[in-house]
């Protein structure tokens, strides 16, 4: 195991499903590394920073995303950032694994109609752990 991996999870586009982002990470980091475990804190600053900041956050995460292994998404709410983060992942050629709440909300057909992402729908959040286990165990 051991793999680098890059969680996406909405940030400025809204904070609801922070407590679950902050689960997944933790079971995440019990046998990988989570490059981006700040996106489960309850603390993050969601205002614009200025282009400068933001142009430091945009270089973080895409150096992030070149380097991980496996991209796990959970796209229950919305964000124009997430849907930046698994195109730019995908034309890297990363494993992608987009999870969604169906029971709350229907994905974009742009995510839907991409044949190359591993979508998991689910209404159970213990639905999304063992998936998780299958995925960080697998050889990509």
């Amino acid at each position: 195991m051991n793999k680098k991996v890059y969680f996406a999870g909405s940030i400025r586009g809204g904070r609801v499903d922070a407590t679950l982002y902050h689960r997944i990470i933790e079971y995440m980091q019990l046998t990988d590394t989570v490059l981006t475990e700040h996106v489960g804190s309850s603390t993050l600053n969601l205002i614009e920073q200025g282009r400068s900041r933001d142009a430091l956050i945009y270089d973080r995460d895409t150096a992030w995303l070149r380097e991980c292994d496996v991209v796990i998404a959970e796209c229950t709410c919305p964000s124009l950032g997430v849907g930046y983060e698994l195109a730019y992942a995908e034309h890297l050629g990363k494993p992608i694994h987009i999870f969604y709440n169906k029971s709350k909300t229907q994905l974009s057909a742009m995510l839907t109609g991409d044949p190359y992402f591993q979508i998991h729908p689910y209404e159970k959040e213990e639905v999304i752990f063992d998936t998780l286990k299958d995925i960080l165990t697998m050889d990509n």
